[in-house]
């Protein structure tokens, strides 16, 4: 039944949602009239840690979702991560000081983190094949609809007195949803079974629950299709020592390592082809171009947010007809061609406006044909079962580590190089992860986890 896989889904939409939220936060707290505090006369410093500071607790997440996912399992995982969303929502709503704030967004931040680990291995490990694609891209489709809806409410509160309050504890119902229905879905039928081949719990235990919590996710009253995928499981596992759990030194040979490179590469080529610079700046870029609406952010934003949404809808729609390559090599291609378009603006053609308007509606298109869904997609296809918990939060590591380098390093690059020269190096990455994509990237389309593991790695 595809609508329960919405509740894990909600993991994309509180950190989409925090996004487009801290967006108006920031332009109310530093209000002398409609920040409601006394404290809002803030340095440069404190305002990047009221931005930054969910993503430093994301990658405190990620490296936490190292140590603890497979203990914790996927659903308990989420449990967890929903809980410290609600925590880190009411803690920055209801901060009396700047210090509380930062607590309060940090502990968000690890709530991103071990969401964004567990979400997408929680519906790979669950979802059909033939639909996988669809409802993992389905998350990203939720951290797109949560900036949007993240953008409208700072909009609305933005000129209310201490509407930056508003807008961060809005965020709380949903987490209270999510925990609920994480509460009520079942434990992935996967994460049962390795935890047997662990020793951690008796096969004869966990065999016939695996079975029930397969038939409940998938909606079948047949329980010999779902024991022949549990079958199908554990002789993956046969080549494996009773009782024997994956090493850290494992992680890095093998099917893993293979794995890392496909899963890693991919989600940091994802961040340094300029994503998070790209849509920081996009506001910037629209002005620069001689657009007075962009001086309304929130009105650009929530404009290129509707796009976004848009594109992404696409790629739900046709990831798993299509296959995950030729997204990325189409999608991919465009935003090579966007980034060019950037540099040759800013170096040459500045008396042609529109062409940086049109490069950016580009970039930020084929970005969400491609780099956006399918990267997510891919990380949590591709890893072993033995070792996905762990190879999958190395690589949302890498995901937050290379968007904190790319945004922290933009603005000096900026500086020293200049906006065209940038734009045209991150041209010349784009093309280098083309190549990365052509040579390195398999086509899992159709294919079960088991499928993945047995014939790509």
């Amino acid at each position: 039944m595809k609508f329960r896989f919405l509740f894990p889904a909600f993991g994309g939409f509180l950190y989409g949602y925090d996004i487009g939220a801290t967006s108006g936060a920031t332009i109310s707290i530093e209000s002398s009239t409609l920040s409601g505090t006394t404290w809002y006369n803030l340095s440069s410093v404190q305002v990047g840690l009221v931005v930054s500071g969910s993503l430093y607790g994301a990658l405190i997440g990620s490296v936490l979702a190292f140590t603890v996912a497979d203990f914790l399992g996927r659903r308990r995982e989420l449990i967890v991560s929903s809980l410290l969303y609600l925590v880190g929502a009411l803690l920055t709503a209801m901060a009396p000081s700047f210090a509380v704030m930062v607590i309060g967004r940090f502990l968000y931040g690890i709530g991103i983190g071990l969401a964004m680990h567990a979400a997408p291995m929680y519906i790979a490990e669950t979802a059909a094949s033939q639909i996988r694609g669809t409802l993992i891209s389905l998350k990203e489709f939720f951290i797109v609809l949560g900036m949007l809806f993240g953008y409208i409410a700072s909009s609305l509160y933005v000129d209310l007195v201490s509407g930056w309050r508003y807008m961060y504890v809005s965020s709380a119902p949903i987490a209270l949803i999510m925990g609920i229905g994480m509460w009520w879905l079942p434990s992935s039928p996967r994460w049962l079974l390795l935890c047997s081949i662990e020793g951690r719990v008796r096969l004869q235990d966990v065999r016939e629950t695996a079975i029930h919590c397969l038939c409940r996710l998938r909606g079948q009253a047949n329980e010999s299709l779902a024991s022949a995928q549990v079958e199908e499981i554990l002789d993956e596992f046969s080549y494996v020592n009773e009782e024997k759990r994956a090493t850290f030194v494992e992680i890095f040979q093998g099917k893993c390592l293979k794995a890392l490179i496909i899963g890693a590469g991919l989600v940091f080529f994802q961040q340094i082809t300029g994503q998070p610079s790209v849509l920081y700046y996009a506001a910037s870029i629209l002005k620069s171009a001689g657009f007075s609406a962009a001086s309304d952010a929130t009105r650009v934003s929530v404009l290129l947010g509707l796009l976004k949404l848009i594109m992404t809808g696409v790629a739900v729609l046709v990831v798993d007809r299509l296959g995950r390559r030729p997204l990325l090599l189409g999608g991919v291609s465009g935003i090579a061609i966007s980034l060019f378009l950037l540099a040759s603006y800013y170096t040459l053609l500045k008396s042609i406006p529109v062409l940086a308007v049109i490069a950016l509606l580009l970039y930020v298109g084929c970005y969400q044909l491609s780099f956006g869904p399918i990267g997510w997609l891919m990380i949590s296809e591709v890893f072993p079962l033995r070792y996905r918990g762990r190879g999958l939060s190395i690589a949302v590591l890498v995901n937050f580590a290379s968007n904190a380098l790319v945004t922290f390093a933009f603005s000096p690059l900026e500086v020293l190089l200049g906006t065209g020269i940038l734009f045209a190096l991150f041209g010349v990455i784009a093309l280098l992860s083309l190549i990365f994509i052509f040579f390195i990237i398999p086509e899992t389309k159709g294919l079960t986890l088991e499928e993945i593991e047995a014939k790509i790695l």
